[in-house]
C-alpha cells in the first residue's frame, strides 16, 4: 500500500490583481523513514534537459525538441543509455484555462504536449516535463506553478504520457518544502502512472533535502544551477561529493545537468565533468544542442566504459579517499567486485596523482589490472595506482584484482577467508565482531535480536565486501541484521551479488527485528559481493551484521 507523505495540501486563496491575498496551509505530517520504492530510477536517469541550451528563447519549441529526439536515435545516444527527453520552463501559457488546467504555449507547442510526448515515445524514449512547487515557475514571465494544484496537474501530466517530472522551488510562498514536495509525491502516486520524480529544491532549506528526499522522490538537486565554466562545475562537485551516504538505487543526489558541448570549458575539463558525475552516480542529463554536437563531445558523452560506472546497479556513489592541495582521489565499488578510481588534478599544472590498492579498499600484495577508461590502455600493478594528470584533468581507472585463489572445497566461514576488496560506511569491517565505533578491533560479539553469533562480519552501510569464488562455489548463506549495539535504531538492506547480478535481497531490516536468514545461489560465479545499503533514513546506526556468513564450494 502507498503511504501518504503529507496531508493533502489545501490552499484557500483569493486571487486579486494577479497576486495571492491569503494562503492557508496545514502543518506537515511526520515523514516515514524509508525510500520511495516506485520501481523507477534504479540507476541514475540519463537523457536531456533543454534549459542550458535554449533557456526561454524562441528556439525552445516542438520543432527543436523533435530534432533532439531524432538525434538521440541517429547519433546512437539512445543505444548507450540516454532515455529521458525533458522539457523545462516556458512550455506553458501564462494562465490556466477556465477549468484550472495548465495550457501548452500555443506558439511554441501548437500540436500540444501529448502529441510531442507521443513523438518521443515512438522513438523508444521517455518524456519529461517541468513545473514548480510554488504559485509560479522560476521564469519572470510568470508561468503558473503547481502549489495547490498538485493532483490536477499530476493527472494532466499522466494523461499526456509524462514519464519524468522536474519540480522546481520558485515562488513557494514560504510553505514548508517537505509539505510541498510531499503533496506532489502523493499526487503522482495517485495517478498510477510511473513517473520519475525530481525534487529541484537546490539544497537551500533546513533540514537539507538529502536528509528527507528518499521517501519523497527519485532524485533531488543538491546545488543551485550549474554554469558552463570550470569554477561552477567544480563547486557543484564538491557540494555533492560529501553526500554519498544519501544516494542509492531509486534515490540519487543530483548536482545538476551536464554542460558538455556548450563551449565554456576545455575538452579536458568536460572529460573531468563527465567522469566525476559518473563516479558520483549522478543523473547524466545532457544540456547542449544535441543535433550539432561535435564528434569530440559525442566521444565524451558516449564513453560506455565511463557510463557503466554511473549505471552500475550496485548504485554506490564514490567517496573521497584523499584530498590535498587540489589533488583528489575518489573510489567507487562496483557490483562485479571491481573498483573505480578517479584521480583529479584541480591545479594549474600537470602533476602526478597517486593512491594505492590498499587505500581504495583492495588488499595489497596482490596483482591488479588497471584499465584507463579514457585512453583504453591497460596495465598491471602490485598495488601502486598513479597517473600524470593534466591541469583540470581526471584519469579514471577500473581496477580488477587478478591472481586470487578460490576457497577450498567445503563450507567455509567468510570471516576466515581473505576478501579481495572492502569498503565501509563507518570504521573498518570487522571479522567475527560488530563494527562498534570507527576504531579497528574494538567490535563486540555479533548480536542481533538478542541472539549472539561467534562468527561473521561486522559492517556498516554503505558497505561492500568482495570475495573471489573462481566458479567453484554453489551457495552463500548468512543471518543478517542490525547489531543490538544500536538499540532499536538503524535500517539496512542486505544484498548478495554474483558477478554483477543481484541474487538475494533482504528488504529493509530494522534494529528492532531479529536476524533474517538470507541465502543465494552463486553457482558458476567468479566474484561474490556482499552489500549493506542504507534503508532510506541515512546511515546513522546502520551497523550491519553478516552473522554466520558461509560459502559452500566444490
Amino acid at each position: 500500500m502507498r503511504r501518504t507523505l503529507s496531508a493533502v495540501l489545501t490552499a484557500a486563496a483569493t486571487v486579486a490583481a494577479g497576486g495571492i491575498v491569503a494562503l492557508t496551509v496545514p502543518a506537515a505530517n511526520p515523514q516515514p523513514a524509508w525510500a520511495w520504492e516506485n520501481g523507477l530510477a534504479r540507476t541514475p536517469p540519463m537523457g536531456f534537459n533543454n534549459w542550458n541550451f535554449t533557456h526561454c528563447d524562441a528556439i525552445f519549441n516542438e520543432t527543436t525538441i523533435k530534432r533532439v529526439a531524432d538525434a538521440f536515435v541517429s547519433l546512437g545516444l539512445r543505444d548507450v543509455g540516454y532515455q529521458y527527453l525533458n522539457i523545462d520552463d516556458c512550455w506553458a501559457e501564462t494562465a490556466r484555462d477556465a477549468s484550472g488546467n495548465l495550457v501548452p504555449n500555443r506558439t511554441r507547442f501548437p500540436s500540444g504536449i501529448k502529441s510531442l510526448a507521443d513523438y518521443v515515445h515512438a522513438r523508444g524514449l521517455k518524456f519529461g516535463i517541468y513545473t514548480s512547487a510554488g504559485t509560479k515557475t522560476c521564469n519572470s514571465l510568470g508561468f503558473p506553478g503547481g502549489l495547490g494544484h498538485e493532483q490536477q496537474d499530476a493527472n494532466l501530466f499522466a494523461s499526456w504520457g509524462v514519464d519524468y517530472l522536474k519540480y522546481d522551488n520558485c515562488n513557494n510562498q514560504g510553505v514548508d518544502a517537505q509539505q510541498r514536495y510531499g503533496a506532489m509525491h502523493d499526487a503522482l502516486a495517485a495517478t498510477g502512472r510511473p513517473v520519475v520524480y525530481s525534487i529541484t529544491e537546490w539544497g537551500s532549506t533546513t533540514p537539507k533535502v538529502w536528509t528527507w528526499g528518499a521517501p519523497v522522490g527519485n532524485l533531488w538537486r543538491t546545488t543551485g544551477d550549474i554554469s558552463d565554466n570550470w569554477s561552477s562545475m567544480i563547486g557543484k562537485l564538491h557540494t555533492n561529493d560529501d553526500l554519498a551516504k544519501y544516494a542509492g538505487p531509486g534515490h540519487w543526489n543530483d548536482p545538476d545537468m551536464l554542460e558538455v558541448g556548450n563551449g565554456g570549458m576545455t575538452a579536458t575539463e568536460y572529460r573531468t565533468h563527465f567522469s566525476l558525475w559518473a563516479m558520483m552516480s549522478a543523473p547524466l542529463l545532457m544540456g547542449s544542442n544535441v543535433p550539432t554536437l561535435s564528434q569530440a563531445n559525442l566521444d565524451i558523452l558516449k564513453n560506455t566504459d565511463v557510463i557503466a560506472l554511473d549505471q552500475d546497479p550496485l548504485g554506490q556513489q564514490a567517496v573521497i579517499v584523499s584530498s590535498s592541495n587540489g589533488l583528489v582521489v575518489y573510489r567507487k565499488p562496483l557490483s562485479n567486485g571491481d573498483m573505480a578510481v578517479a584521480l583529479l588534478n584541480e591545479t594549474a599544472a600537470t602533476t602526478t596523482v597517486s593512491t594505492t590498492a590498499s587505500a581504495i579498499g583492495m588488499p595489497g600484495g596482490s596483482s591488479y589490472t588497471l584499465k584507463d577508461l579514457w585512453s583504453k590502455a591497460s596495465r598491471t600493478t602490485s598495488g601502486a595506482i598513479s597517473a600524470s594528470v593534466p591541469s583540470h584533468g581526471t584519469v579514471v581507472y577500473r581496477v580488477t584484482r587478478t591472481g586470487a585463489t578460490a576457497p577450498a572445497a567445503g563450507t567455509r566461514q567468510l570471516s576466515d577467508l581473505t576478501w579481495t576488496s572492502v569498503t565501509n560506511g563507518w570504521g573498518p569491517v570487522e571479522k567475527d565482531r560488530s563494527v562498534n565505533t570507527q576504531t579497528a578491533g574494538d567490535g563486540r560479539t555479533l548480536t542481533v535480536g538478542g541472539t549472539t553469533f561467534s562468527k561473521g562480519l561486522g559492517a556498516h552501510a554503505q558497505s561492500s565486501i568482495t570475495y573471489f569464488l573462481g566458479g567453484r562455489c554453489s551457495s552463500v548463506a548468512a543471518d543478517v541484521g542490525v547489531d543490538d549495539e544500536t538499540g532499536t535504531n538503524g535500517r539496512v538492506v542486505f544484498q548478495i551479488w554474483r558477478d554483477g547480478t543481484k541474487v538475494a535481497d533482504s528488504g529493509i531490516v530494522t534494529g528492532s527485528q531479529g536476524a533474517k536468514h538470507l541465502t543465494a545461489d552463486v553457482s558458476g560465479g567468479t566474484t561474490l559481493l556482499l552489500a549493506a545499503i542504507d534503508g532510506g533514513d541515512g546511515i546513522n546506526s546502520d551497523h550491519a551484521d553478516w552473522s554466520n556468513a558461509q560459502v559452500t564450494c566444490t
